[in-house]
């Protein structure tokens, strides 16, 4: 912290009308999946808070989220040093839910979903949006500037929304984390069904594979980090530094990655350490209004006339009829009075179906805490 900056030597007042007129970084932390990202984050954050900094902390990880459950986009201030062995404390929370764990196509019960990209970029410039009227108020928040955190999407469309982020929290350093992994047991068999790449090893002038694939995953690198420069280049604000991943990170499998979701899902209602007993409440079909954002499904190409394009609505809150379904799923709760303010409102928590009597039209869902929900209207994805 800078030694003017401290309320020994500048006066209460003063200092206050300092911290107004300060802007603190935008840091935003890029890189392909397992290489650290959440764990850098962190750091970063943990960083601030010792220097007596209170930033601002964004995830825009809905494969994982460290904010809220999976499937979600999230905003919360960091006003304390982060425990390792601990969660993100949360105060002041803005979650916004996205309701899948990728923008990706994806398939569920037997129905194949189109990828929503549009909803992501939506409601990331949503909470964007609501972050900078917010900062005006908070001068200590906007002078410690935001560190944000992105899924490891970082080809293709992927690529897009990373320069979406960017460009829409204003970030002036983004931070390319590298990917390296273990090959080096998996050369053994490379070798015998790869002759081709053997050959074409050695024509490069690399001793062995493991080198030749480290010189290829540093390219990827290397060339996210000339893409990022190049389309940057008209923005001299923006520094674009390229990090080494960390020794200690590790790949993680799809197995492993979904059981974290669960894990997260359930901490949500019970707890880090199980300490926490969420409520069962019933409810009338009629008292609860289902809707899910996307316009309904939208039919394959190939049962379109010839020529003709999908039309379904990505951002278009579709009600939808409880069904069974719906049981074992999450749903988001939202504050808003009408459906057609879903998407720029935050949602005030989740709930988790465990029993749907349709006989008898009543809806049994876990809750973290007792009494009626804090709006009818509900949110459902994937």
């Amino acid at each position: 912290m800078l030694f003017w900056m401290d309320e020994e030597i500048v006066p209460k007042p003063l200092h206050l009308v300092i911290m107004k007129l300060l802007r603190g970084p935008s840091v935003i932390v890029v890189g392909p999946i397992d290489s650290g990202k959440s764990t850098l984050s962190r750091m970063l954050l943990s960083w601030s808070g010792k220097q007596g900094w209170k930033p601002t902390f964004v995830d825009l990880d809905i494969d994982q989220g460290s904010i809220a459950i999976p499937g979600c986009i999230a905003a919360t201030p960091i006003e304390m040093l982060i425990d390792p062995l601990e969660r993100i404390p949360l105060e002041m929370t803005l979650v916004h839910f996205f309701g899948h764990t990728s923008p990706r196509k994806l398939a569920l019960f037997n129905t194949c979903y189109g990828v929503n990209v549009e909803l992501y970029k939506v409601l990331v410039k949503e909470l964007a949006q609501t972050l900078e009227r917010q900062f005006p108020e908070n001068a200590e928040s906007q002078a410690a500037g935001m560190v944000i955190n992105t899924m490891g999407w970082i080809e293709g469309v992927g690529y897009e929304l990373i320069l979406h982020a960017i460009d829409t929290f204003n970030a002036n350093v983004v931070l390319v984390l590298g990917q390296v992994i273990l090959w080096r047991p998996l050369l053994p068999v490379a070798w015998e069904l790869a002759p081709k790449l053997k050959r074409m090893v050695f024509s490069k002038g690399f001793v062995d594979g493991g080198m030749f694939v480290c010189y290829l995953k540093k390219n990827l690198q290397e060339k996210l980090c000339c893409m990022l420069r190049d389309v940057l280049k008209n923005k001299p604000n923006v520094d674009v530094v390229k990090l080494q991943k960390s020794v200690g990170v590790v790949s993680r499998g799809a197995k492993y990655l979904q059981r974290a979701r669960g894990y997260r899902i359930r901490e949500y209602f019970y707890g880090l350490a199980n300490d926490l007993a969420p409520y069962s409440n019933i409810s009338n079909f009629s008292d609860l209004v289902v809707y899910r954002i996307g316009g309904g499904l939208q039919a394959p190409r190939s049962a379109l006339p010839i020529g003709a394009e999908p039309a379904a609505d990505p951002l278009r809150p579709v009600r939808v009829n409880v069904n069974r379904d719906m049981l074992h799923v999450v749903l988001a709760v939202s504050f808003v009075k009408e459906p057609d303010q879903i998407i720029s409102s935050n949602i005030a928590g989740f709930i988790y179906v465990t029993d749907i009597d349709i006989q008898r039209e009543k809806i049994t869902y876990l809750a973290p805490s007792a009494g009626e929900l804090p709006g009818r209207f509900l949110i459902v994805g994937t």
